[in-house]
């Protein structure tokens, strides 16, 4: 099976049904983790492929599909392209976990619903994590009109457009759908096989990937011979990774001697490939899962999301402190203190990492915006890279700009 060409992501205000559409879509529930059944929420990332069909007979928009039969016309239908779905959560205490799928995407469903004022909180929130992670490819899914009236979804179409008014999405299709009664979600794969190109990759330069998920796969009371190692996932931003290979898993793993922690770094094999189906090699696009020969207790419980996985002496150099430009969004939901405070904390996510910087005071040497912070978790950096930044205003954490490291 080939492996999905792009990943997309929804965003959105918590409860506007982004679970429930990526559901629709592909036949998967997203929510798998017990909490997240639990309570109703998605808490972690969830992930689901899907293929997008093209109807030989049916016009647009109601040419796509994900069903291998025209739900139009009844006509078989051909496999148009092969895409994966990330679903990050909406909450905003969560908002972390959306920066980090912001960094493994090419292209966002963004998912407002039709029974509520636009914009919520966390719309703009969102918004404002698509902006600043340079996503340009956005959909816009109005979700619910099955319980609205007519007039009640066309003024909140209005209201989405006049937010979006003045932002790189100004001009973004907006799609009315129903999860529940499948209405318009044909237009909706239109829209991406339209509006989401597959982007130009890199598959000549030393593989990276951004660590996402990570698990222990084997059941309880698995006998030892069958026991088989830790899997980790996420997805390939560039080259070409391949089973069998010696690979380098980097800050690595938490490590805590006489009250003091330290990172090691993890070097294991390939032992198998899985990109929507077992693989010999896996290139960038979709999501990819990667059997290891690590211990499977290293993985377990998402333990190594955030590192990056490549060939041992190619990856980014480790860090625990650096020097930052910071540039504030153009749009805050919330007021912050003018300049920073000394041992100030903000929550700094690059790639699928996140971890917790103190800031410093000025870095020397580095220009008059740089400011100089210690990381409580290191990370793989290099100069020139973006940070998302976020900062904390009425005891919540709210995303306030980027930074470039100096």
């Amino acid at each position: 099976m080939p492996q999905a060409e792009v990943n997309i992501m929804t965003a959105g205000h918590v409860d506007h049904g982004k679970t429930s559409l990526v559901t629709f879509l592909t036949g998967h529930n997203t929510d798998t983790h017990s909490e997240e059944v639990k309570r109703g929420i998605t808490i972690k990332l969830g992930y689901a492929d899907a293929w997008i069909y093209k109807c030989p007979q049916c016009k647009p928009p109601h040419d796509f599909s994900m069903k291998k039969v025209c739900p139009n016309c009844g006509k078989e239908t051909q496999a148009a392209r092969h895409v994966s779905f990330v679903d990050a959560p909406g909450h905003e205490t969560l908002m972390a976990t959306v920066v980090a799928a912001s960094s493994i995407v090419d292209g966002a469903l963004f998912v407002i619903a039709a029974n509520e004022e636009c914009p919520q909180p966390q719309t703009l929130e969102h918004l404002m994590v698509l902006e600043a992670a340079g996503i340009k490819n956005v959909i816009v899914a109005q979700t619910k009109v099955d319980i609205v009236e007519k007039a009640k979804a066309v003024e909140n179409h209005r209201q989405i457009r006049e937010m979006l008014k003045g932002t790189a999405y100004e001009n973004a299709p907006i799609i009315p759908v129903s999860s529940i009664t499948g209405a318009n979600l044909d237009a909706l794969c239109g829209a991406i096989q339209q509006d989401v190109a597959t982007p130009v990759r890199d598959e000549g330069a030393n593989p990276v990937m951004f660590i996402a998920r990570s698990f222990d796969v084997n059941l309880p009371g698995t006998r030892p011979q069958k026991i088989v190692g830790g899997v980790v996932g996420g997805s390939i931003v560039r080259g070409v990774l391949r089973e069998g290979e010696e690979v380098e898993i980097l800050p690595g793993m938490l490590h805590v001697h006489k009250e003091k922690e330290s990172y090691k770094p993890l070097k294991t094999r390939i032992a198998s490939l899985n990109a929507g189906g077992a693989v010999k090699e896996a290139r960038p696009g979709g999501l990819v899962g990667i059997g290891t020969l690590l211990d499977p207790a290293l993985t377990r419980a998402d333990a190594l999301v955030g590192n990056f996985l490549g060939r041992p002496g190619t990856l980014p150099p480790v860090v625990n402190e650096l020097a930052l430009e910071i540039t504030a969004v153009k749009r805050q939901i919330t007021k912050f203190p003018e300049g920073f405070a000394q041992a100030e904390p903000l929550v700094l996510g690059i790639g699928t990492a996140t971890t917790i910087g103190f800031v410093q005071g000025k870095a020397k040497g580095k220009g008059k915006k740089a400011i100089a912070l210690k990381l409580k978790k290191p990370v793989c950096a290099n100069p020139g890279d973006m940070m998302a930044v976020l900062r904390r205003s009425s005891n919540r954490w709210h995303l306030y700009g980027t930074g470039k490291i100096v």
